[in-house]
This record gives C-alpha cells, structure tokens and sequence, in this order.
C-alpha cells in the first residue's frame, strides 16, 4: 500500500500544474508573511442604549463619520440588494473572479480603454483599505491581497466590511453613517427605496448628493428598482411600493445624549467601535430633563449645576448618568462630570458609621448618645442648626444627622477601622488621603464623589453587599459587577429602617403633600460653607444619587441637601419608580427584638420604669444593664450624702440617721451640659463635710486647654484662655492652679480666664472630693 502511494506521489510531483500550483502557495505564503494585510478601519466611536439606539457619536480620529455597521444589521434585503448590484457571485469566488476579470480584459482590449475593472467586493475592500491608483500594477496588488482577506476572513465579515466603508460623499464612509446621517434610522429599518438609494450612491458620490440633487437620486434610483424588477429580484408588489417611495433625505444631526459617559467610556474603551451601554434611553431622557429644568429653577438663587446617577440595584446597571445640567454651557461649567467630581461628603457617610457601630457590637438603634459641646482633642463640632439635644437615641441621631453623636461613634470605632471600610466600599480619593484624615471625615472632612457615595447607598440596598456598576453590556465589560460583603445583611436593614422615617428634617420644606413623597429611605449631606448639596436615596429596585451645587466651589447660603438636593431626588423616583410594587425590604430571620430602658438603650435593670422594644444583632449587640440610675446615702432631709466610709452605723427609714436614695446617674458632660442651659435635674447632696476619706476615683476632666496643645500669644495684645471641667454631679467646688500655685476656685460649670505667659504650663484642677487631674501646655510668643 505504501509502495502504491509513493509511486502515486512520483507521478503527480512530474506532471508541472502540480509543481506550478505549489510554487503559487509556498509564493503566496512568503508573501504573506513578508507584507501581511494590516485591516485597521479607523471607526467612529458609537455609544448604544440599552435597547440598541444610539445615544452618542463621535468623529472618527481622521475626521470622517464612520460608524461600524454590525452584523445584525446587514438585513436579507440589503444583502441582496447590494450583492446583486455589486457582486452576484460574492459567495463563490475566492476573492477575484476570474470569469468577470477575462471578460473586463476582452472588453478593455476591444475599445481600446478601460470600461470595466471587474473588482469584486473583496477588492473594491482592499481599495478602501489602502488606495493606489487605477493601474494594472494596483491591480495585481489588489489580487493578493483579495486572496489574503479571503483566507483571514470569512464572506460576512468582508461584507460587512465593505458596508463600513464605501464613501457616500465628504467626510461620509459606511452604510450605517448615511442611513443615520441621511434618514435618521439604523440600516435594519431602512425600506427597500431606502436601501436601493445607499446602494447606488457609493459609485458616484460627487454627483448624486443626498439632500443636494434628490430629484437626480430619485431618478437614478427607479432605474434601479425596475432593473431589479426584471430580474426578479423582489416582487413586483414591492417594487412598485417602492418605487412610489419619496425621497426624505436631508443632514441630520446624530444624537449627544450622555455625554459626560459618553467620553468617559470612549477613553476607557479606545478599541471600541460600537460601545454598548447599559443606560435606558426613557430614563436618561427623563433624568437629563429633569435636572435641566430643576437647574434652571434654582438658578436665581446662584446655584447653577446638579448631577445624578440613576442604578438598578439587582443588576447594578448604570441606568441614567448625567454629569452636569448642561453640557453646552462652558460659562457654568457644563463638561466637568459630576458623578465623577471630587467634593466633600457633608453628613453622608454617618449611615455607614453607624452600621459599622451595629457590627462591632457597640450599640444599637436605641441606645442612647450624648449630644452636647464636646471637644475632641481640640476639635469641637456643632450641629446643622448649632443647637445641641441632650441625650437621645442612636437612631435618632441618624434620622436627625446629629454632629456630636456621629463623631463620639467614630471615636469608639476608631477612625483607621472606618477608614477601612471606606476603602472596601471603593471611595479611591479616601485611599490616597487616609494617612492626614482624623475625626472630621464623617463630617464631610474628605473627598469622595457622586459615584461613590452612590455605590455605598446601593450596598444597603442589597444587603449590606457592594459591588461595581455595570456600565456596559457583560461581552465589553473589564470587570464582573460582583458583590463582596461590606455590612452585615442585619445592620443595613437597621439603617433601612432608619432612613426610612419621614419625621426629621431633612425633608423639604417646600415639598408638595405627602402623597408626593416616594417611598424610600434616604440621606441628605450639605459641605462646610454650603458648597455641596447631596441627596442619596434608594427602594428595593433602584439607588439615586444626586448632588447640586457649582463646579466653581462657590458657597450659597440657600444650599442644603434638605431643601435643594432632596426635591429633585423625589421628583427622579417618581419619574422612574412612582408606586413601585417590587414591594419593600424584609426584616432578616437573624435579626431578634427585645426589650430596653428608654433612658439608656440598654438591657432594663430593676430601677427602669419605662421600656422600649428594640432591634438586637443575636452574639454580636451589647448586653449591658442599665445603670441609669444609683443608690446614695442621705441624711433624712436630703441635703447630705453619705459615702461607705462615713455612712451612720444605723441606716434606714426607722433609725431617723441616713436614708438611701436614687439619683440619675449621669456623665460629666451631661451635668455640664444641663448647667449650663439650666435644666433642671436631681442633684446628689453635697457629701458629708465631715468625712475624712480621700476618692479614688477620677478627678475633674479637663476640657480646655487641650493637654499638649501649643498656643501662641502676641506679647503686644494680651488675650486670655479658657479653664473649663467636667465633674460628677456631686462636685460642687473645683480649684485650678497653674504651675502648682492655686489660682482660682469656682464651680464646676463655671469659666475661668487666665493671661498666659510664654514658656511650658502645668494646669491641674482638684475637686472639692480630693480628686486631682493635671494637663500639660506649652505657650509660645509669636
């Protein structure tokens, strides 16, 4: 059998078509290797809806309209159509036909010049791709490389390639740029008048103008239609329909809507022809009028821009993106991008504080925080409207954005710890200026953007789960929208809850009846100096962030995420979601109820007369008893109080010598805070004068100067610095003494001024029990 082959392989290697045909292919190969067929149509970048429509186009890099037609879009009729007209044999050749090309070659010979070039498809490509002149070594050139786009690519793609490219006048290339251009529509829509028309143009585009010479078109069109008419190309039904078609062909302008996302995804995505966005085109439409009608609303008051990001929760599809109220309008800054402008927070980051706080097992909805004027090492925040609310609950604090409250839970969740939280949620201007951020951060003391801000509202939303927005369709995405764990499913319910509560006062003052007002919860944000108004708000389905404000960074004394912002989210929610029925978020099996003290929050004690049902994190919430209350020794008339070491041998109600009863047991800053506003509270009597014990308790708490702050002082003018405490309320005398010399006595409550002197400074102040407390300053001239 071998023997057989071998003498088979002999006899064919003698006969020369055989040695002919290989030299042509080994030829052929090196030839493909030495000059490969470089295929690089420089493409408009086109950016797609969700449902396919263009949104967005660009010029290509070399100034021409050259959107990429896709392969859905070639239609049987256009197939046909262009086929029949250009290459009847398109499918069956192998990129040259040689039949054509003979019978051009006679022709030519004939008459004496060039009266065909019998160019297939695959060559009229290869001209577009690279032009040359019209000769017969160009021709030969076009061959091989015909061959070479045969071999690399299959029939469609070359048509398709051919559609792309063919020039229809100007800067004017590509089926797909005249059908938009010309009669406003993608190819698939196009009629077979239509089609007939863009089918003809490409072989005198100088002379058959769409817009220009129509009455021309039409007739050279109809020459055509009844050409096809004869050959039985389409019925004769249609033809004549087709035929009595009017020409409505006229320069369009391709759609600019999205622009902001629209350059973001061109400059991510370089290689892209055809970008395919997630946005729904109703919804962008409504948002990009919406907040250009709002924008212009507010502009008396000075405030001149606003951008929002609307997100499908379930899918985390960026369904809407506007960047600024106006695009166009350079004066106000219309091409900055909002979503992606770096701004400060105001109190919108306070829901993640706490759901942390949830997490961490340091409290929960109702327990119980101390709003008052507190200084942290220096820094001393106030609340929006500079009033101060005394004791009051977690939740409320959330629903109420209460300064003071948010900063002391920071201080218990360490800022660092948060910071890390922050960094997971995906806040990347937070990443970079973590290592100089302090306290200050939950209250709007960094930088973050719309986008962010937005991404951390949908993480509870979705259960305390974060993940990427999809901006565009799955096959062009880099990265999967997946989800990782940020909060548990139990504490983004708790802030749910929360967010939910419509009195507070956040909402708008100005915003119409409550049957107006969607369902969902939300937060507001205003910046230090009313530079920023935010608005944050989510339902089961969607996540809208919104900011308003001036790219400028210009203050407004109107600007509030209350009034300003909040309005305009409403007004996105009920445009995209009014009554929604996707129904509401469900209380997690592992969340339990049980009952606290309404003075503390915590677990009752045998003292807590009033009791409320709060939620609790099952392993993870504190289980505290309350203390809100203690038991003090008196004597009978309430004006003494007696401690374990002076306390009468005989004690009780009978023996007429002490007394025992209940106090509030209140912290420091409470006490002062209650002096201060003269709110009266029961008070523990002065201790017996007559004791001798020395406490061991802690001294007075010192609350200015700060210990280890530097102070300067200008010798020329003479200012003076406060001495202020902090003492139980059974303290009822301090004494300050400054470098251990006594200086004053006062009342707790009271404030005390002094003239420094430059140079180091011991403070220590002592109450009236023997408890000393010593800080540190150094005072420096300037």
């Amino acid at each position: 059998m071998l023997e057989k082959l071998l003498h088979i392989t002999k006899k064919l290697w003698k006969r020369r078509g055989v040695k002919a045909l290989i030299a042509f292919v080994l030829l052929f190969l090196g030839l493909n290797l030495a000059v490969p067929l470089k295929v690089r149509p420089r493409y408009s970048t086109v950016i797609t809806a969700a449902d396919g429509t263009i949104l967005h186009a660009f010029l290509s890099d070399d100034d021409k309209w050259r959107l990429a037609t896709e392969l859905d879009e070639i239609t049987p009729v256009l197939r046909k159509t262009i086929l029949h007209k250009e290459d009847k044999y398109f499918y069956y050749h192998p990129g040259f036909n040689p039949v054509a090309m003979a019978w051009a070659a006679v022709r030519n010979l004939t008459t004496g010049r060039r009266t065909s070039g019998a160019s297939t498809i695959t060559m009229q490509v290869v001209r577009l791709l690279e032009p040359r002149n019209r000769t017969y070594a160009s021709k030969l050139i076009e061959l091989f490389r015909a061959m070479q786009l045969e071999l690399f690519y299959s029939k469609d793609e070359i048509l398709q390639l051919y559609l792309n490219l063919i020039p229809y006048g100007g800067n004017v290339e590509g089926i797909k740029s005249a059908s938009m251009l010309y009669f406003g529509k993608p190819p698939q829509l196009l009629s077979l008048a239509e089609i007939t028309t863009l089918t003809i143009i490409p072989n005198r585009p100088s002379t058959l103008r769409l817009g220009l010479t129509n009455p021309l078109i039409v007739q050279e069109r109809n020459r055509w239609l009844n050409r096809f008419r004869k050959t039985g190309l389409f019925t004769s039904e249609a033809i004549t329909d087709a035929l009595a078609e009017p020409l409505d062909a006229h320069r369009r302008a391709l759609p600019k809507l999205a622009p902001h996302l629209s350059l973001r995804l061109k400059k991510s995505h370089p290689n892209q022809p055809v970008i395919h966005t997630l946005l729904r085109p109703n919804r962008q439409a409504q948002a990009e009028q919406l907040v250009a009608s709002y924008v212009g609303r507010v502009r008396a008051m000075n405030i001149h821009n606003a951008a929002v990001l609307v997100i499908n929760n379930q899918t985390m599809a960026v369904e809407a993106y506007v960047g600024s109220a106006d695009f166009l309008n350079g004066y106000d800054g219309g091409q900055v991008d909002g979503v992606r402008a770096v701004r400060s927070p105001g109190s919108t980051l306070k829901p993640l504080l706490y759901a942390v706080a949830f997490d961490k097992g340091l409290m929960t909805p109702k327990t119980v925080l101390n709003d008052v004027p507190t200084s942290f090492s220096g820094y001393e925040p106030e609340n929006y409207d500079r009033q101060f609310y005394g004791p009051i609950t977690v939740e409320s604090a959330l629903a109420n954005s209460l300064n003071v409250p948010a900063v002391k839970t920071l201080q218990q969740v360490s800022t660092p710890t948060f910071l890390g939280y922050l960094k997971k949620a995906g806040f990347e201007t937070i990443k970079k200026q973590s290592k100089g951020l302090g306290l200050s951060v939950i209250l709007g003391g960094c930088g973050v953007t719309l986008e962010e801000l937005t991404r951390l509202f949908a993480a509870f939303a979705n259960g305390g789960q974060v993940g990427h927005f999809a901006f565009v369709a799955p096959d062009q995405e880099d990265r999967p929208a997946k989800k990782s764990r940020l909060i548990s499913e139990e504490a983004a319910f708790l802030i749910t809850n929360t967010l939910t509560q419509i009195t507070r006062p956040d909402l708008p003052n100005n915003f119409d009846n409550s049957y107006h007002l969607p369902r969902i919860a939300w937060k507001t944000g205003t910046s230090y100096g009313r530079r920023d108004a935010w608005s944050i708000g989510y339902n089961k389905r969607y996540t809208v962030g919104v900011w308003v404000g001036n790219f400028s960074g210009e203050g407004v004394p109107e600007l509030s995420g209350a009034n300003i912002a909040t309005p305009l989210l409403f007004s996105i929610f009920n445009s995209i979601d009014y009554n929604s029925t996707s129904g509401w978020f469900r209380m997690p099996k592992s969340l339990s109820m049980r009952q606290v003290c309404s003075e503390t929050g915590d677990v009752p004690g045998e003292f807590c007369a009033h009791k409320l049902v709060d939620y609790a994190i099952p392993g993870v919430s504190p289980y505290h008893r309350c203390q809100h209350q203690k038991a003090v020794w008196t004597n009978p008339t309430g004006t003494l109080s007696y401690c374990a070491h002076c306390l009468p041998e005989a004690t009780g109600p009978e023996s007429g010598n002490a007394v025992q009863r209940f106090y509030p047991n209140l912290a420091p800053e409470l006490i002062a805070f209650y002096d201060s506003r003269r709110i009266p509270y029961p008070k523990i009597p002065p201790h017996n004068p007559a004791c001798t014990r020395v406490f061991a308790q802690q001294g007075p708490q010192i609350v200015s100067p700060n210990d280890g702050s530097e102070y300067f002082i200008n010798p020329h003018q003479p200012q003076q610095l406060q001495l202020s405490c902090q003492a139980d309320n059974e303290v009822k005398q301090v004494y300050w003494y400054l470098n251990d010399k006594l200086y004053r006595k006062a009342a707790p409550t009271e404030g005390v001024f002094f003239s420094p002197q430059a140079g180091p400074l011991k403070i220590s102040c002592a109450d009236d029990k023997g408890r000393n407390t010593d800080i540190r300053i150094s005072i420096r001239a300037e």
